[in-house]
């Protein structure tokens, strides 16, 4: 089903096509595309909030800005379904995180309007400011650079990193902060009351509009632009001597806030901030959700991706299943950490900024004095954590596994070269689905196996889950301990079944065989139990082994299975480089066992958006693709 847009969208290709609009046009533009993004998503899914915050910003941007000449990086991808549709993407919107469609975030391979591929957060003031300096460097000093950050990315360290080098460069750029209190959860830290100290402030308020008239009339004053621009920096340091500014401590002029829903007053303040060389920062106060009363007014982070909903009523669709659905993944770790934290008065929870993600808001309800949440800034959520260690807590660290990837020095330097008792619990292994490749869980295998005292572990099933989490809070050497598990559902636990510890390094047979053998890691190990039992309907044995540890490996175990079998085949939805599969063949190279091996996995590519199974199905480790990989082992069995 296509959505028509309204009059004056559907004239819009390209943003040439919005240039030639009259000003006076734009805010029925920003109406007819607030309510395309809605038509859209209560259909289709997707992100909702964030985009229809910056409705009037990125109508404003495009109408001001040259892009693609002029350089527009949009922070947390999210944020950017307008200026999708804005440029070229209208029709195709639909397919939007679908599989094959286009992304959920702006990517560059798929249009020359995305200057920069988001999708983690807090790196557009980094990226915009080696933009611009390259086109110093060139001696492009006409052209534009504009890091449009917002939903909580300021709480990001490397955001803070690019500030700090912007305010001693001599460059076209200009940082817009989106300044909504929110990321996907509410914003935390001493920045948000920061930001929350400047809008409320009369100081500010009382000085800004004297600023603000002494910067409309750079368009008035010709060759004198840069007295007036003195002027507004005396005005600015006025205001300053009763209150510091932090974006002015670092060298970048600061303007606002404004309102970042009064689309006409953008255009004049962008078009004025346009004449003003060098760093600076523009401060866009926005609701989140704006236009769309449900969210606008609602739960904010339910309204951040709410899935398919009712447009009229605001009614989000809830999917109707036939026999109830055992919980999430994510939810298990909630209240299993809940639990164990009541038995275990040293547990305390971590998480960076996905509370609600990540299920950690169980225990912040709960026992708000043990978990806490950091911001988006997962190195210090880890080197946190190992403080938190060194005092004899036992910090469970939830983060995503596409986001560990960020704080890996932390990992390997704080708390492994340190043996610090650490657990991870890393959500969203494996594919992500819609997200796509910027937060699928591809890679944590491969980088924590390599790392000393650190133990790998992946539960099959919740139950697992729970006590795999049980065995990580009693007292062990000193390791870190990493339990990585997928977005979504699998089996249901039975929460009345006491915790039971596992030994470290131990893995268990699941069904003996004939031939082949099935070794797999985590939760991908169901897909190998309905292919085993597809093949003992046909008379066919096929063992399957559930390894639990990539490691320790368990030793004893991989003995048995190459003393029996000559046949194998690895199943793991992580990547095949480094990852359990390659564990398995080291194994097998130091003892010497000569077996014919084929492993499963993430191949080394990019793998595009889709859901889980369309994803695992198109890199062979859905069950055809491992009943395939058997069937083949069986087939030269037969043929020797």
């Amino acid at each position: 089903m296509l959505i028509t847009p309204g009059h004056l969208l559907a004239q819009i290709n390209s943003p040439a096509d919005l240039k030639k609009l009259d000003q006076a046009q734009l805010v029925q533009l920003c109406q007819e595309l607030r309510q395309f993004i809605i038509d859209n998503v209560s259909i289709y899914g997707g992100h909702f909030g964030a985009s229809l915050g910056v409705t009037e910003l990125t109508v404003a941007l495009h109408y001001v800005f040259n892009a693609p000449y002029d350089q527009i990086v949009w922070d947390v991808g999210h944020q950017a379904y307008g200026h999708k549709i804005l440029t070229g993407r209208r029709e195709v919107f639909h397919t939007n995180r679908l599989y094959k469609g286009i992304s959920g975030f702006p990517k560059r391979k798929e249009s020359e309007y995305d200057a920069f591929g988001v999708g983690h957060s807090s790196t557009s003031v980094s990226a915009a400011l080696g933009m611009a300096v390259a086109s110093h460097y060139m001696g492009l000093e006409d052209k534009q650079h504009v890091a449009v950050i917002g939903d909580g990315a300021l709480t990001g360290g490397i955001a803070f990193e690019g500030l700090n080098n912007a305010g001693v460069s001599n460059t076209n750029l200009l940082i817009v902060l989106n300044d909504n209190c929110m990321s996907i959860d509410p914003n935390v830290g001493a920045l948000k009351d920061y930001l929350t100290d400047i809008t409320t402030s009369q100081t500010y308020n009382r000085f800004k509009d004297e600023v603000w008239n002494l910067l409309g009339k750079l368009s008035k004053v010709g060759k004198n632009a840069q007295e007036v621009v003195s002027k507004v920096d005396q005005a600015l340091k006025s205001a300053l001597l009763s209150q510091s500014n932090l974006f002015e401590s670092l060298n970048l002029r600061y303007f606002g806030p404004v309102d970042g829903h009064d689309v006409d007053h953008l255009v004049a303040v962008l078009n004025d901030l346009k004449h003003i060389k060098g760093p600076k920062i523009l401060h866009c106060v926005t609701v989140k959700g704006k236009g769309y009363g449900p969210s606008e007014s609602g739960n904010k982070t339910t309204w951040h991706s709410p899935g398919t909903f009712d447009k009229i009523t605001g009614e989000i669709h809830k999917k109707v299943y036939e026999k109830p659905q055992p919980p999430k993944y994510q939810d298990v770790f909630g209240h299993t950490l809940v639990e164990l934290a009541r038995q275990n008065d040293k547990i305390v929870g971590i998480t960076p900024a996905m509370p609600s993600g990540s299920s950690m808001n169980i225990m912040m309800k709960e026992m708000p004095d043990r978990a806490f949440d950091v911001g988006i800034a997962e190195q210090h959520a880890v080197t946190f954590s190992a403080g938190l260690a060194t005092q004899g807590l036992v910090p469970f660290c939830n983060i995503y596994s596409s986001f560990m990837q960020r704080a890996y020095d932390q990992v390997v330097h704080d708390v492994c070269i340190q043996n610090l008792p650490v657990n991870f619990c890393l959500d969203r292994a494996g594919f992500a689905g819609s997200d796509g490749p910027t937060h699928h869980g591809a890679y944590d295998l491969a980088y924590f196996r390599c790392i000393p005292n650190m133990i790998v572990s992946a539960p099959m099933n919740e139950s697992e889950l729970r006590n795999l989490m049980y065995t990580a809070q009693l007292p062990r050497q000193d390791q870190a301990f990493s339990i990585r598990y997928p977005r979504g559902q699998g089996v249901m636990p039975d929460w009345r079944t006491p915790f039971e510890a596992i030994e470290i390094g131990t893995g268990r047979k699941l069904r003996d065989g004939e031939e082949v053998a099935i070794l797999t890691i985590g939760h991908i190990g169901n897909y190998a139990v309905e292919v085993c039992d597809t093949l003992e309907k046909q008379g066919i044995r096929v063992a399957h082994y559930d390894m639990r540890f990539v490691k320790p490996l368990d030793e004893k175990l991989l003995h048995e299975i190459f003393s029996t079998y000559r046949k194998v085949v690895t199943v793991e939805d992580g990547c095949i480089q480094g990852g359990f599969g390659s564990a398995v063949l080291e194994f097998m190279a130091d003892h010497q066992y000569t077996a014919e091996v084929k492993r499963l996995g993430i191949p080394d590519a990019v793998i595009e958006h889709g859901e889980q199974l369309e994803l695992h199905n198109e890199c062979g480790f859905g069950p055809e693709g491992i009943l395939e990989a058997v069937q083949a082992l069986l087939e030269s069995v037969s043929r020797q």
